[in-house]
């Protein structure tokens, strides 16, 4: 085995101990309860489990919905287009709609971490019945999500042009405003690139020729900055969707140590 080989070896050892001293002491909070053997079955007879109990997963995947919506919302590159009065509906609303589903993840996850310390079937059903309705509403909103990004882009595009061309014409301060956080934020200048005059005192400055005849135009730098968002958006999408599963099968583990009833059908 070489060094490289050997030191991941290492790490992972050192991660899976601790994983299973984590799962250890969680579990034996249970002992004496219905839910003892399904903790240990979880956590230790499972290799891809990483996690003691799937709602904490639900929780972690919560957590990232709510980053991802708020990343979009206060990144330095998309932020601006919530500070303008006419901002694009389509974005403005998904990213929103990224934030209340986060923050339904987690509370959904909390629920079930609840139901299954206090061994109610209860409780343990509405967690299933979120976590059902969540997955659904994911799918729908990816398929939104990839079907629409064009329009998106679109409308960001369209409404970049049209703040443009009326600050050209009119040189309003609120405009001025506005095109400055799109250059400043997208590191762009202009419809055309490079320092145009009519915008000029709206672009960020750069040093040397090279970089001034090198800036990016506005259009161009806005399908990059939402293309190379969507990859991240896509990849905790996919992650989201196994957790998911992994919560049907938790739901049933834990529903069948509570009340002796079978799951066969999900587990």
């Amino acid at each position: 085995m070489s060094l490289a080989g050997t030191r991941l070896f290492v790490a992972c050892s050192v991660v899976i101990s601790r994983y299973k001293a984590v799962c250890t002491v969680f579990c034996m909070s249970l002992a004496g309860t219905r839910l003892f053997v399904a903790c240990i079955s979880l956590a230790f007879f499972n290799p891809l489990r990483i996690f003691c109990l799937a709602p904490v997963d639900e929780l972690l995947a919560g957590t990232a919905v709510l980053a991802v919506g708020l990343w979009l919302r206060f990144d330095s590159k998309t932020k601006a287009i919530f500070e303008m009065d006419t901002n694009p509906t389509t974005f403005y609303t998904g990213v929103y709609i990224l934030i209340g589903a986060g923050a339904l993840m987690m509370v959904v996850g909390f629920l079930g971490c609840c139901g299954a310390i206090q061994e109610s079937p209860c409780m343990l059903g509405l967690f299933f019945a979120f976590l059902l309705l969540i997955f659904a509403i994911e799918i729908a909103a990816g398929v939104w999500g990839f079907s629409n990004k064009d329009k998106v882009v679109g409308e960001v595009e369209t409404f970049y042009k049209e703040t443009y061309k009326n600050y050209i014409s009119t040189k309003q301060p609120a405009l001025k405003e506005t095109l400055k956080a799109f250059h400043h934020g997208l590191n762009c200048c202009g419809i055309g690139g490079t320092l145009e005059p009519l915008v000029r005192d709206t672009c960020p400055e750069k040093d040397g020729i090279v970089a001034t005849l090198t800036v990016q135009s506005c259009p161009t730098a806005i399908n990059e900055v939402f293309n190379s968002k969507l990859h991240i958006i896509g990849g905790v999408g996919i992650g989201i969707a196994v957790i998911m599963v992994r919560g049907s099968s938790f739901f049933c583990t834990t529903l069948a140590a509570v009340s002796g009833t079978l799951c066969d059908f999900v587990a």
